[in-house]
């Protein structure tokens, strides 16, 4: 690999001084210094390589405890309208084509539920609608898709709530109503997932946004039972005394997760069958140590083990969509290292979709270590790039950037200069609108493209544009100029070149993507 790289770079004669190295220097700082070598390499390369037109890139938004947005509870509608335009509009620079917003924290909702009361990270109070009134939910997703940003809503499925000692919920909050259902436990309350009528409610919690919101996927957290406390041992005997129906009690617990998974996916397909389901894992599915199909890593909690979460078997089972693993940790990590858990899950996709979750906060206020600076993520972005079937960055979360320096949010903002549609999920549609029929009419503002519409679904189109005779490849993403919801485009550069050859295709909701428009030849006078 190294040696693909160094033939590389010599044939656009790019050298790298390498100092030598002592016969005392440890393994440890040996491995540090060719991580530095390779970052330095694959940043080179990275720089050559065409964008890839297919990247899901994505940054989670955060409500509980205010860590994203609003900034604090209890503004005013304008004012959180405003903050999240702003976050959109950041993301969007950022080359960001999909958002996660969390839309239920700690079972409540930032939309009007008959079931659960308004969120106090959004109001200030439990149960109190916004004011002056809108619906948050249904703002939000109509200015992500302006932007032709996906909207996946996040929900933490069980935990009720963040702190067990307060309660400022009113009386129609779940940990009222089902007392019985709720298990305290290192200070936070959860919603017993043992409980098959507790599994059925929070289901139907999320039915209601499927329904009722043009959502485009819903996603889970990492956590269905909490992580693990040394010494403490979840309170859920009661349960499983009723419905353990002999099973080992981690196996009991698992097949509670299994169970819930499986059923709230097939009710999101029978209701709306382009409704994506993604779920966000911690990255360690299970140790090598303890599993032979795990990793080569150590990590302290596992889903598997801790959390009761048997990723693979979701994969496995076509019970998600995507599946988006916490990748928190840098190359050479001495636990659970980048580099050892990227290929580890590429090699277990199970035909599904592997997003993945980038910890950009263990960058802010790094004084020193792999964190400093661009390095750490730019190489982590570009080896998924390299390495990954279905390309992808998400990153945790939105409202870090504004703590980051301006060099960072550029080298992310070079790093993905062109347009990337999110990679098409064959299983739910491969099916793609007709191609517009294009004219192009020049004029000394630019040439105005106007289009017909394709049919009555939905689209979004895109715009392609080649000058001074380049050949036509619409697989090249350096060639979209536009992506936009209208049926015309002005382009206000077109004067610039002798000739610009447009084609423009049409995209459904699910990203599938129409064949082009004959191209459009237009002559600059």
């Amino acid at each position: 690999m190294v040696s693909h790289f160094y033939n590389h770079l010599t044939r656009y004669k790019i050298y790298i001084c390498i100092l030598p190295i002592c016969a005392s220097v440890t393994i440890y700082t040996m491995r540090i210094y060719h991580g530095l070598l390779l970052a330095a390499l694959l940043f080179t390369y990275s720089s050559m390589a065409q964008s890839p037109k297919r990247e899901f890139r994505a940054a989670w938004i955060a409500t509980v405890s205010n860590i994203d947005w609003p900034s604090k509870p209890g503004l005013p509608s304008a004012q959180q309208q405003q903050e999240f335009i702003y976050r959109l509009n950041e993301l969007e620079k950022l080359g960001c084509n999909a958002v996660i917003v969390q839309v239920r924290p700690a079972s409540d909702a930032f939309y009007p539920s008959n079931e659960e009361p308004w969120s106090r990270y959004l109001t200030g109070r439990q149960g109190q609608p916004p004011f002056p009134y809108y619906d948050p939910l249904k703002f939000m997703i109509e200015e992500a898709h302006k932007r032709n940003m996906e909207f996946h809503a996040w929900f933490n499925p069980f935990r009720a709530l963040t702190d067990s000692k307060k309660n400022p919920n009113p009386s129609t909050h779940i940990t009222f109503r089902h007392p019985d259902w709720i298990i305290s436990y290192g200070g936070k309350s959860y919603i017993d997932p043992g409980v098959p009528e507790a599994r059925e409610y929070v289901t139907s919690v999320i039915m209601d946004v499927v329904k009722r919101y043009d959502i485009d996927a819903i996603h889970l957290d990492d956590y269905f039972y909490p992580y693990r406390i040394a010494g403490q041992e979840f309170g859920d005997s009661r349960s499983y005394s009723r419905f353990g129906s002999g099973m080992s009690k981690d196996d009991w617990r698992r097949n509670n997760v299994n169970l819930f998974v499986s059923v709230l996916n097939t009710n999101i397909k029978q209701a709306k069958p382009y409704v994506k389901f993604g779920i966000s894992p911690f990255g360690v599915w299970r140790n090598a140590s303890k599993d032979p199909e795990g990793s080569p890593t150590r990590g302290g909690q596992t889903c598997y083990d801790d959390l009761y979460a048997d990723v693979l078997q979701w994969m496995r089972k076509g019970w998600v969509d995507y599946v988006l693993p916490q990748l928190y940790w840098e190359h050479y990590h001495r636990a659970a290292a980048f580099d050892v858990l990227l290929p580890w899950w590429e090699a277990h996709s199970y035909g599904r979709h592997i997003y993945y979750g980038l910890g950009v906060y263990r960058m802010v206020g790094a004084g020193k270590g792999p964190w400093v600076g661009t390095r750490e993520l730019i190489w982590q972005m570009q080896d998924i790039r390299r390495m990954a079937q279905n390309p992808s960055h998400v990153f945790y979360s939105a409202s870090i950037f504004d703590k980051l320096t301006v060099p960072i949010k550029d080298s992310v903002i070079s790093h993905n200069r062109y347009y990337a549609f999110p990679p098409v999920m064959k299983w739910l549609d491969t099916s793609a609108p007709a191609a517009p029929m294009v004219k192009a009419v020049p004029s000394n503002e630019g040439t105005l493209l106007q289009w017909t519409e394709p049919g009555k679904e939905k689209v979004r189109y895109a715009v392609y544009r080649f000058v001074n005779g380049e050949p036509v490849n619409t697989n090249n993403a350096e060639k979209i100029i536009s992506v936009l919801n209208e049926k015309e485009y002005l382009d206000v550069n077109a004067n610039k070149y002798k000739k610009c050859t447009y084609v423009v295709t049409a995209l459904d909701r699910l990203w599938n993507e129409s064949k082009g428009n004959i191209p459009v030849e237009v002559n600059i006078k």
